[in-house]
């Protein structure tokens, strides 16, 4: 078995750049391949699926040249195991505060005796070696507390972690700011600098989730290497009102924001 795509992506590229999907849509996913972005996240944790929904889009992506990441909400092993089994590339585990949260995600992806992983892949791709299969799980650890950032260096520290992934608005909002403030408060950007340093200290991918092609940019800028820049209904919206205002001659554009 080679390494997953996502591993290939970070290995082969200085950026990577993702589509993130919170319904359960067949087009979403392959219209992100098509359009070349290199990943795609499915969200578990505020996102309309669960994990049997994810199973089946990450079939129908056998094929389809994109990597994939599955959000959880916490680093409960069960539902960790089932979307590795599936076939996802990684996982992003939300509001990880401590290294023993990190540790109990890794866990989750591993064996015996490394781990409390329960041995079931679903997709006869993937083959049976226990190893390969636990090698090619990335596990990313999102900081989007205050709390998280004060111990990112000992989170990045856990060894076997892939990356560390800014969630800006809860981050904010931890801070006793707003969520629209994510992007714009100096106290906030010095928060998403601490934790892309950290990242960069540990040989671990720095990631964020951008929400707009703009903030996309200001987080390249940064120094970020895995970098989310929409969701499908962000994706669809944008693309509805600009046919809308080219049919109207409006003109006007919209701004969009993205939160996460």
């Amino acid at each position: 078995m080679t390494a997953s795509r996502l591993q290939q992506a970070l290995a082969d590229r200085q950026t990577v750049w993702g589509g993130w999907v919170v319904g359960p849509t067949i087009l979403g996913p392959e219209e992100f391949a098509a359009a070349g972005y290199d990943y795609v996240g499915f969200d578990v944790q505020h996102g309309y699926l669960d994990d049997a929904d994810v199973a089946l889009l990450l079939r129908r992506l056998e094929h389809v040249p994109i990597a994939t990441a599955v959000r959880l909400p916490s680093p409960d092993p069960a539902p960790i195991g089932r979307v590795l089994d599936a076939g996802a590339d990684a996982v992003i585990i939300a509001m990880v505060e401590t290294p023993e949260q990190a540790a109990a995600a890794l866990a989750a992806t591993r064996y015996a005796p490394e781990g409390v992983r329960s041995f079931g892949p679903l997709r006869a791709s993937l083959g049976h070696d226990t190893v390969a299969l636990q090698e090619r799980a990335s596990v990313i650890a999102m900081i989007e507390t205050a709390t998280g950032v004060a111990a990112v260096q000992d989170i990045a520290a856990v060894a076997g972690l892939t990356g560390l992934y800014v969630g800006p608005a809860d981050l904010a909002i931890s801070m006793g700011n707003q969520p629209t403030d994510a992007w714009t408060h100096p106290d906030v950007l010095a928060a998403f600098v601490t934790v892309r340093q950290a990242a960069d200290a540990a040989g671990l991918a720095g990631g964020i989730h951008a929400g707009t092609g703009r903030a996309g940019k200001a987080a390249a800028d940064m120094g970020f290497r895995m970098i989310t820049l929409a969701s499908e209904s962000q994706a669809l919206r944008r693309g509805a009102v600009e046919h809308l205002d080219e049919a109207t001659g409006a003109g006007g554009g919209h701004e969009q924001r993205g939160y996460l």
